[in-house]
């Protein structure tokens, strides 16, 4: 009963400063219906602000984003940027077409002027990229993208980037953490009603202009490409990319074209998941373009298909990443290759191959970004870094346009991108990937899952023996402690798992690769079957080690 009622005193407390008539409405109903059970998974925390900032289901209290949730993050970010001797500093904010994010990007702004710092706001919704590269352009010290990316359409999130323009890692994440949790009351924080600035158009012209720096002048620009924004924003300026470029306007897909926070059309918006590009798919059985390229919501992450004999086939991330690659090889680019651990060691014969240098990094752009020397970073999850000099993170929308480029030049050689990918493949080997990914709605699952393998790690995988298991936990010469595990098999063929809960979703991921020997062409269909059966084995062995 004590219990019950600090829930319900806790909550009529949350409700008195709430600011925002929704969300207050929401509480009311929940306290006034003494739903004990909603009180306490609202109540029973607070939402954990870590190097992917804050994401969540928006609702009321402390467990939800929300108006006061946002307010007490941006408060947080003040005090530590003023610690960090900042003061006075610019702190630029960006904000996706989600449910709330002009009212966060609004608060944000408000706390950062309140605070003593200088605030600017994008003009309307834009990629997370623009926010990314307006950082560096405009001298700021900080900045805020709201976006939950690919996220379910109830949610939300709150991404921080320094004046580096790369998003936080330790230590900055726990420093500001601590600062938010320092915040005592609403009332304490300063929220003025104006004085920052509504950018207008200059800084997305900037980044307009900056994207041409990813083309070779005078290059090939005839591919016809379908597009989707998966009721994002990317739209306006992929298009408005595709023209400055001379590139043929790409042809929408009209029922996911323009921003919605619904995301009607779709289970999940993120063209990786079942279902979300068959609309695309629809578009090009009727236009028949070259290729098809899709955005996710906030267009930081850029996917492509290919037309096979059976239809349009989706290129994995790291068939993207490799194909990028090879084409900024071929365009001479020099400096370091990099990608995250989870991602296809393809990348790394590519890179030795040419002579460039190559790293790899924990999970995450804030980790590839930091790549000293960076020319190139790319992660399996469909995130490509192409410019780093102008955008310090993934960059759909440049990495649109180097796609469009290379299918171009192909296309012009009466080649596909499905042809280069055989000539890496025959050149490297066929690295096949694939994922085992377990969404959950009880993060205890994860949990146990991972204490199994740790506790009884696999001595074998699809007949493959486990050469070496490492629990990343404790960190290896090259890359700082994080929470997964690491195999390599040896047998037939070499192959490599990676398990990590996900950062950023309530999902176990897999990360599974093996590579097969291909000696000529007529090697490759065989080593596909083979290549994916292995994939499909270590599915399976491991699914039962973990207990799911």
């Amino acid at each position: 009963m004590q219990e019950q009622d600090d829930l319900i005193t806790r909550a009529q407390a949350w409700l008195a400063e709430d600011p925002d008539p929704e969300t207050a409405a929401e509480l009311a109903e929940i306290i006034g219906a003494g739903d004990v059970t909603e009180l306490a998974d609202r109540f029973s925390g607070t939402l954990q602000f870590g190097t992917a900032g804050l994401r969540g289901e928006i609702g009321a209290g402390p467990m939800r984003m929300n108006r006061s949730v946002v307010i007490r993050a941006a408060a947080g970010l003040a005090a530590y940027l003023k610690a960090q001797g900042h003061a006075g500093g610019l702190v630029v904010v960006g904000y996706d077409a989600r449910y709330k994010s002009a009212d966060f990007a609004r608060d944000t702004a408000a706390v950062m002027t309140g605070a003593g710092l200088r605030a600017a706001v994008l003009p309307r919704p834009l990629p997370t990229p623009v926010l990314a590269y307006a950082i560096r352009h405009l001298g700021a010290v900080a900045g805020v993208e709201v976006t939950a990316s690919h996220n379910p359409p109830r949610d939300n999130g709150y991404k921080v980037y320094l004046g580096d323009g790369s998003q936080i890692v330790s230590p900055a994440d726990t420093e500001i953490a601590a600062e938010i949790g320092r915040v005592e009351t609403l009332a304490s924080v300063p929220r003025p009603e104006s004085g920052w600035d509504d950018l207008g158009d200059e800084v997305l012209e900037a980044y307009l202009a900056r994207t041409d720096a990813v083309l070779t002048p005078g290059s090939p620009r005839g591919v016809r490409t379908v597009y989707t924004a998966m009721h994002g924003v990317g739209k306006d300026v992929v298009v408005a990319a595709f023209a400055r470029a001379g590139f043929p306007e790409p042809v929408l897909v009209a029922e996911q074209a323009e921003p919605d926070p619904a995301f009607p059309t779709v289970a999940f918006p993120n063209p990786e998941e079942p279902g979300a590009m068959d609309l695309a798919f629809a578009t090009a059985a009727r236009v028949n373009p070259d290729i098809v390229i899709a955005n996710d919501p906030d267009a930081d992450r850029c996917a492509v298909a290919v037309p096979t004999a059976d239809g349009w086939r989706m290129l994995r991330g790291d068939e993207v990443g490799a194909l990028l690659a090879a084409h900024l090889v071929h365009k001479g680019a020099q400096g370091v290759f990099a990608e995250s651990i989870v991602s296809s060691s393809l990348l790394g014969r590519i890179a030795e191959a040419a002579g460039v240098g190559y790293e790899e990094t924990l999970t995450g752009f804030k980790w590839i970004a930091r790549v000293e020397g960076l020319r190139y970073g790319y992660e399996e999850a469909l995130g490509y870094c192409v410019d780093p000099e102008g955008v310090r993170d993934k960059d759909g929308v440049t990495a649109a346009l180097l796609v469009a480029e290379l299918a171009s030049e192909l296309k012009e050689q009466g080649r596909t991108l499905s042809d280069l990918l055989d000539d890496l493949a025959m050149e490297h080997g066929l690295h096949a990937t694939d994922q085992l990914s377990v969404r959950v709605s009880d993060l205890s699952v994860i949990a146990s899952a991972m204490a199994a393998l740790r506790a009884e790690p696999p001595v074998s995988l699809a007949g493959l023996r486990v050469s070496s298991a490492e629990d990343l936990n404790r960190g290896t010469a090259t890359l700082p402690p994080t929470d997964g595990l690491r195999y390599h098999l040896e047998g037939d063929y070499k192959a490599r798992v990676i398990v990590r809960p996900s950062g950023t979703e309530p999902k176990l991921k897999c990360y599974l690769e093996v590579v097969v020997p291909v000696a000529d062409a007529a090697d490759l269909a065989p080593a596909r079957t083979r290549g994916q059966e292995i994939l499909d084995a270590i599915k399976k062995d491991l699914a039962v080690a973990m207990g799911i």
